[in-house]
């Protein structure tokens, strides 16, 4: 069965993979066999990252880009083929959050979120799959998405509504890459303890949350690193495109 899962050869660019999640999920991919872009905006949290993975006797590289940025992007795409010559998984995972209630919202702050987690994600995609593409040897796409993507939730209106557009790019760029061998899924996480929801987490929050977790517990970033193993593995996964795995401890399942 370990086979499945091996992604030994595989070079694995994780866009965000110095976040809470984005890095939970390298350094599975490392454990498992892949070498790994770790690519963010801040290069001490990348680079911190990229230490654990060597020092688990995986292979890692930080890189400094910002997909709101796509010259940015441009250029470390380039440096990750000069390292690497090529990659074969690509994980999508910044993301930008606020509470700014949607009658105080203002057109600035609509478009930073937007311009990272849907416009950045969308635009840096289209660089990195044009080279899978020319590669000719399939490949792996994970997007995160989130539970307030189907269902959006009280206080993150312009976080919801990127990630619902973002589920939306996943199935087109799913039928998109298809006849390339290239897989287009996303990953739905519930509420886990990432930088960008703590300022929401008020004791009201917490309580309003578990009331919707049949879990009755937050998930450990750790918990990531299964679905994304698989979506990125050929093996395990080779005839799923397309979809969305939830990992959100019944989050989406729940009613009153």
């Amino acid at each position: 069965m370990s086979k499945l899962f091996d992604l030994t050869g595989k070079v694995a660019v994780a866009l965000g993979g110095n976040s809470t999640l984005g890095g939970s999920i390298a350094k599975g991919f490392a454990e498992h066999g892949a070498k790994v872009a770790i690519v963010g905006r801040n290069m001490e949290s990348a680079e911190e990252i990229t230490n654990e993975i060597k020092q688990a006797g995986g292979e890692a590289k930080s890189f400094q880009a910002d997909v709101s940025d796509l010259a940015t992007v441009e250029k470390v795409a380039q440096e990750i083929e000069d390292w690497a010559g090529g990659w074969d998984i690509l994980l999508n995972a910044p993301g930008m959050n606020s509470t700014t209630p949607f009658l105080d919202l203002a057109t600035e702050e609509w478009d930073k979120i937007m311009d990272v987690n849907l416009r950045g994600v969308v635009f840096a995609t289209q660089i990195f799959a044009k080279k899978m593409v020319e590669q000719d040897r399939g490949g792996s796409i994970i997007n995160i998405s989130s539970v307030s993507s189907t269902t959006p939730l009280s206080k993150v209106f312009t976080y919801s509504a990127s990630k619902a557009a973002m589920n939306n790019v996943t199935q087109f760029l799913a039928r998109e890459f298809a006849p390339n061998n290239i897989r287009v899924n996303a990953i739905i996480p519930g509420f886990f303890p990432a930088e960008q929801n703590r300022k929401i987490l008020s004791e009201e929050r917490v309580n309003q949350i578990m009331g919707h977790t049949p879990m009755n517990r937050f998930g450990d970033p750790e918990e990531l690193q299964g679905a994304a193993i698989y979506l990125a593995s050929d093996k395990a996964s080779g005839y799923v495109t397309g979809t969305f795995i939830r990992v959100d401890g019944g989050f989406g399942g729940m009613t009153i």
